[in-house]
């Protein structure tokens, strides 16, 4: 996934190499919960005043979606809420990475850790994950509805086929996990592809506790109840926190030459990631037993399950073709110099945290009533909330790309710089500022897609990744072929980053041609006083890291790159917010009191 794990939240939602198709929505029917937007449109919000008036008047002049009214949960509480179980699990999953490379460093270890950590998600993904997060939720739904049993009987049949599935699938990954490793490893000098099988028979038997966690969530999801699924991945980062204390504690150091099965650092390495996803299975089922579910195996097909065939084959194609992508990059990553995949794992965590936080509370508030809009075919409103989503992530995260950009460095020594190592934490850093500009992209491209998500149209998306894989490997393949080897890593989150440039404008062009004119003019005078304002802002935060730098002695190490960062960013931002006041930026004040409001509505 170029891509870490979302579901230890390490990772980022809507990933390049994950269906887009995911999750739930919150709910405008007056009861607390979520429904899936995609595919169960839902009827319109009543436009009662919120307790916030600061908020309400400004969404007034932004068509901002408004709370319902006070005596039901509110939309931005339970935005809030998944929001903040969003925030803490990506915290803890970005602490574990963190906590990674202290252990082992950004050499062959990461590298191979990484890679075999991927096989499973991928394999789950293309085996029956996006399946699951697309079709199952909307099904169940109507099946608990129209059942006299409230879908007891379906939800026991669907779950009997999807752990036969997921148990051949299982199987069948890890007999063959010397082939996968050949796909996404590349053999040289950097790589170490003995350490990747070993690990991938410890790691593979996730796929089996991806798909009962994911069975889990879409059944309590389907129930409106959301606390578990959304904190699950907090545990499994907790766990897997401490597997990475153990392997500390132990002597020694993870023997490559030669790879063995029995050293102690790759049994507790691979067996403690997995019991981190064995968790975030487990640590739902006592919610499941609450509502009354009970598992029985039943057998046998309902037709119901092929009522969105289309939707699963076109949700698979999604997933395969991103695959695609990811293979490309990850082999020639390991052309380049050991920790290059490691590096670019990072770089990509680093830029999807952003978006998983903010660019998460914009698309939860705009989503449903852009469903809403599409299912009534009012398609002048839907335009409207597309144009609305854009220009609150440009508002919001423009400034943050920026200084990203020019603190760069200075974050990577401050998070990685760890161990005195400040090579490896520096090459992050170049990486991470020549591919910032990606980050808001990257959210205006996963709004386009929810657009036609909420379209009911699975087929587009899917075609867009198409256009997005096929630039991405070519563009690996030219850094493959004219880059030195110490800076394919360079050039690698600069193509991922690009990626979603190519996708937003075909993505952009999709849309004018299904439902005309999408109000630009809008969008581009936000765009274009943004960029300014984040231009110079971004230019402070560089000159200030260059005059802290210069006034530091010795070579710059962790405490220069916290230095740096702490005060670099906050002459960033000031100058950046500052500006986009001086410019009148029409979005800023709701952006900004969206945001604090959900963390007043926990």
């Amino acid at each position: 996934m170029n891509r870490q794990d979302p579901r230890r939240s390490g990772g980022q939602p809507d990933s390049p190499t994950m269906p887009i198709h995911r999750g739930s929505t919150p709910g405008q029917n007056g009861r607390q919960g979520w429904h899936v937007a995609e595919t169960q449109p839902i009827s319109a919000v009543p436009a009662e005043p919120g307790p916030d008036q600061a908020f309400e008047q400004a969404a007034e002049q932004t068509q901002v979606i408004r709370p319902v009214s006070p005596s039901k949960p509110s939309l931005l509480k339970a935005s809030g809420s998944m929001a903040i179980a969003t925030l803490i699990s990506r915290i803890t999953g970005f602490f574990w990475k963190l906590l990674l490379a202290f252990a082992v460093g950004f050499g062959v270890i990461n590298d191979s850790f990484n890679v075999s950590n991927t096989l499973p998600n991928s394999i789950f993904e293309l085996l029956i994950g996006g399946v699951l997060t697309s079709v199952v939720v909307p099904v169940l739904v109507r099946s608990q509805k129209a059942d006299a049993d409230g879908g007891q009987r379906f939800v026991q049949q669907m779950m009997t086929l999807a752990v036969v599935v997921l148990g051949i699938g299982t199987v069948i990954a890890v007999l063959c996990a010397p082939i996968l490793t050949w796909i996404f490893v590349t053999e040289s000098d950097n790589s170490n592809t003995e350490l990747v099988n070993v690990l991938a028979y410890l790691l593979l038997p996730q796929i089996f506790f991806y798909g009962l966690s994911a069975l889990a969530g879409a059944i309590l999801q389907s129930k409106q109840i959301f606390s578990p699924p959304a904190w699950a991945p907090v545990v499994n980062n907790l766990v897997v926190i401490v597997t990475i204390g153990v392997y500390m504690l132990l002597p020694g150091e993870m023997s490559l030459n030669p790879v063995s099965m029995s050293d102690a650092h790759v049994l507790v390495l691979g067996i403690g990631v997995t019991l981190g996803v064995v968790s975030q299975a487990a640590i739902q089922v006592p919610a499941l037993r609450a509502t009354g579910f009970t598992f029985r195996w039943r057998w046998g097909w309902d037709s119901r399950l092929s009522e969105f065939g289309g939707l699963a084959l076109w949700m698979l194609a999604y997933v395969a073709v991103s695959q695609v992508g990811l293979i490309a990059l990850s082999r020639v990553a390991f052309t380049g110099d050991e920790g290059g995949w490691s590096t670019y794992n990072y770089v990509w965590m680093l830029l999807q945290l952003p978006y998983g936080v903010i660019g998460f509370s914009i698309m939860t508030a705009i989503l449903p009533r852009m469903s809403a809009a599409a299912a009534d075919e009012d398609y002048a409103k839907v335009i409207d909330d597309l144009s609305l989503g854009n220009r609150l992530s440009t508002v919001t995260l423009m400034p943050v790309s920026a200084v990203m950009t020019a603190l760069g460095v200075p974050l990577a020594l401050a998070l990685f710089a760890l161990r005195g190592e400040t090579g490896s934490a520096t090459t992050l850093g170049v990486a991470l500022a020549v591919s910032a500009f990606g980050v808001l992209p990257y959210a205006l491209t996963m709004m386009q897609m929810r657009t036609f998500n909420a379209l009911n149209d699975a087929r587009t998306p899917t075609l867009i990744m198409v256009v997005m894989t096929v630039a991405k490997v070519l563009l690996a393949i030219l850094v493959a072929g004219f880059l030195p080897s110490d800076q394919i890593v360079f050039g690698l989150t600069f193509v991922n980053s690009f990626t979603f440039v190519v996708g937003w404008l075909v993505g952009e062009a999709w849309l004018r041609h299904r439902l005309g004119p999408l109000g630009s003019r809008r969008f581009l005078t936000t765009l274009g006083k943004s960029l300014v304002a984040s231009v110079i802002g971004g230019l402070a935060a560089w000159g200030v890291a260059i005059g802290i730098d210069a006034l530091v002695p010795g070579s710059a190490g962790a405490g220069t790159g916290w230095l740096q960062l702490l005060i670099g960013s906050v002459v960033g931002f000031t100058v950046i917010f500052g500006l986009m006041s001086m410019l009148r930026v029409a979005e800023l004040q709701p952006a900004i009191g969206r945001l604090t409001g959900l963390l007043r509505r926990r």
